[in-house]
């Protein structure tokens, strides 16, 4: 059941990661819009200064950069004390950070796997243990979550990436369900390929997936994830084609999906590349 926005809404305090670029550096922009003041976590001091600079000018709201690498979870206790000293209550945690590799799963090492696991899931697990609990003291707050239409299937050439999506997604599910009648809410933003850096990060331009998919814009898959978390939404899925794909795979074999994923993933003219793509913003 959807919650009603409250007279609370526009001054939440709000802690986004992977917010320098992709779909979290466009919710950093929309929550901002709307009033929140934003504390943005990403890798990249500079990169990270640059940003909270152009939120402070195109919105006048409150804006606190963390350079951190939410891959260490030394990260996380720099986070809490961070947030405290600043006397930030953190009212909506968005746990956008991710990346992925295209490979097959044998021929990629254990590290880089690893690797996907602890931003793609660890990191987020690590965030909304640090921040929900005083959630559900104070009986209010929000948590975004940002899964994939990955997460609804699975992968071939990124399965570790569709893995972490479906870990994502049921985890929201699961928590959103806990919850219920506590004041807090869980949503699971779900978009499909998204049109970002993690393409030609991960030299994936020549695949099918960014050839021939209908790529969205990241400023409407933050427009679609502000919508929902501050609606209390579980789930949302951005796009009508994107809906469309996720209705039609309860009509298609888990073979037949695989299978078609699998092409996505190779490149328009058969080639087969191992390349290491990260994103700040994950994506289907």
């Amino acid at each position: 059941m959807a919650t009603q926005r409250n007279e609370h809404a526009t001054t939440e305090r709000v802690l986004i990661t992977g917010a320098s670029s992709g779909i979290g550096l466009h919710l950093a922009h929309r929550f901002a819009a709307h009033g929140h003041p934003v504390c943005l976590v990403a890798p990249d001091a500079t990169e990270l200064d640059a940003v909270a600079a152009d939120i402070r000018k195109a919105h006048g709201v409150e804006v606190m950069p963390v350079a951190a690498d939410l891959e260490k979870k030394e990260a996380f206790a720099e986070l809490d004390t961070v947030t405290r000293l600043a006397g930030w209550s953190i009212d909506i945690l968005a746990n956008n950070a991710g990346h992925g590799f295209k490979g097959q799963y044998a021929e990629v090492p254990l590290s880089t796997h690893l690797s996907v696991l602890r931003l793609n899931v660890e990191a987020a697990l690590r965030a909304t243990s640090c921040f929900l609990p005083r959630m559900v003291k104070n009986r209010r707050g929000r948590v975004l979550n940002t899964a994939s239409i990955a997460g609804f299937e699975p992968g071939p050439g990124m399965a570790v990436y569709h893995a972490s999506k479906a870990f994502i997604l049921s985890w929201s599910e699961a928590l959103a369900t806990e919850l219920e009648g506590s004041g807090v809410t869980v949503t699971a933003l779900c978009p499909g390929p998204t049109d970002t850096d993690f393409f030609p990060k991960g030299d994936l331009q020549q695949s099918f997936a960014f050839q021939k998919a209908n790529l969205m814009d990241p400023e409407d898959v933050a427009h679609a994830g502000y919508d929902a978390v501050m609606a209390g939404e579980r789930v949302v899925v951005p796009g009508a084609a994107n809906k469309a794909l996720v209705f039609s795979r309860r009509f298609m074999s888990e073979h037949l999906q695989s299978r078609m994923n699998e092409k996505m993933y190779e490149d328009v003219d058969g080639a087969h590349r191992q390349r290491g793509a990260r994103e700040s913003a994950p994506k289907g």
